[in-house]
């Protein structure tokens, strides 16, 4: 909660995702005045539509060295569930070489413990959240299977297991009969995969619900809100940034956090700082949930796709394309989600009743969110971005390292240690 000892701040808030609502959130529980600014309304962007599952406890990265056997069939396959558009943008290729470089053991090891740190975080404020205030947003603890096709990739998954659960997760191997066993609605689909990894204790909830209620339990508590409103520059005056405009004028506040998701990369750029995040693409469906639809939430890792109960719908999702900032929905990845439901769930029946969605994850080359202020940029502004595909399961974690590094820059002891440096 708030230091008594320091006066409260404004800080403008750059984005009405879930991470820019739950920054806003964490920011007014320490005591501070806050604005959120968004091009749109709260969670419109990559939060309207997401996966829905919050794998607190299984966060391994896509830069894992199993990419470098699936990259071929990733890239050449008509229906690879990974797709790559060359264009004429180097922000592309510098991201694309990143994450390849990024695709060694040590370095998935270190993003896992890393991962499952700032999880374990942002658990705890979620849980926190839904503890206090009464949330509508369709919250289940059920579980989670991450099915495997081959056996070579249940080796590395059970390898992987192994480090998380050395890092106190709880999860179990489980042979196709035992996973059916968990949920089942696979039991159609036993006969198609080796093996699974099962993490009882992993949760689901309707991410656009959370922020609804965010943005409701925020402008009750005098939080204010500026919708339809794209932030198009950082104004930089004496070593600081002074203001942002808009096109209704500019806004001003002590202190800035950038969580703009995959477009805030684009803003920081004029300033000289490098945001290492790039969108990919990813695709939904939400229908209607029958007697058939798992109650467990299931990741198919070949894939890449996942399935999560939020309240009587079922949540699909899926898909990784880099394709630049490109927000179409392709009918035939609307079929292939579809096609992936009538294979993983037989018993389902087709319904007609799909709401299609295509959103951008803001992604790091590594996996590791940016959080804070970055190297060289003016000590009032912050940032909170690149959380891939875990925003929502980050979200409420990042939003308290953020705001906790916010309130000490501005503290009396730091604004001491500035002076002596001077």
């Amino acid at each position: 909660m708030h230091n008594r000892s320091q006066p409260p701040l404004h800080v403008c808030v750059l984005g009405a995702g879930i991470v820019g609502l739950a920054t806003a959130w964490q920011l007014l529980r320490d005591g501070h005045a806050v604005t959120v600014v968004d091009s749109a309304q709260a969670g419109s962007g990559a939060s309207a539509a997401n996966g829905a599952q919050l794998s607190y406890a299984y966060v391994q990265p896509l830069a894992d060295p199993g990419i470098w056997r699936q990259l071929p069939k990733l890239l050449l396959a008509s229906d690879s569930p990974l797709k790559l558009r060359p264009q004429m943008d180097p922000q592309q290729w510098a991201w694309g070489l990143q994450f390849l470089a990024a695709c060694r053991t040590s370095v998935s090891a270190n993003t896992t413990t890393a991962l499952l740190t700032l999880a374990a975080e942002s658990r705890a404020g979620f849980e926190r959240l839904l503890a206090q205030e009464n949330i509508d947003c369709d919250f289940s603890t059920t579980g989670k299977l991450v099915l495997h096709s081959d056996e070579a990739g249940f080796a590395a998954a059970r390898r992987q297991m192994d480090l998380q659960r050395a890092l106190g997760t709880v999860q179990h191997a489980l042979s196709p009969t035992e996973a059916v066993a968990v949920e089942p609605a696979l039991s159609g689909y036993a006969e198609r995969f080796a093996g699974a990894i099962h993490t009882p204790g992993e949760c689901a909830a309707d991410c656009f619900k959370v922020c609804q209620e965010l943005q409701r339990l925020l402008q009750a508590r005098g939080v204010r809100f500026i919708f339809n409103t794209p932030v198009t520059r950082l104004v930089h005056s004496k070593a600081r940034i002074s203001s942002v405009e808009t096109p209704t004028g500019a806004l001003e506040a002590d202190a800035f956090v950038v969580a703009l998701g995959s477009a805030s990369q684009a803003l920081a750029r004029p300033l000289g700082l490098n945001v290492p995040v790039y969108p990919l693409k990813g695709y939904s469906i939400t229908l209607p949930a029958t007697a058939a639809s798992p109650r467990v939430n299931v990741t198919d890792v070949a894939r890449k796709v996942v399935f999560a109960r939020i309240g009587e719908r079922l949540r699909v999702a899926g898909m990784a394309e880099l394709v630049g900032h490109d927000r179409t929905i392709d009918p035939g990845r609307i079929q292939s989600l579809l096609a992936s439901v009538r294979d993983v769930f037989p018993q389902m029946e087709p319904s007609a009743e799909v709401s299609p969605w295509a959103g951008l994850r803001p992604a790091t080359p590594t996996g590791l969110p940016v959080l804070g202020r970055l190297r060289g940029s003016p000590p009032n502004l912050f940032f909170n971005t690149g959380h891939g595909a875990l925003g929502f399961t980050l979200a409420f974690g990042s939003a308290e390292r953020v705001a906790r590094e916010l309130s000490a820059s501005f503290s009396p002891a730091a604004a001491g240690l500035a002076a002596c440096s001077v």
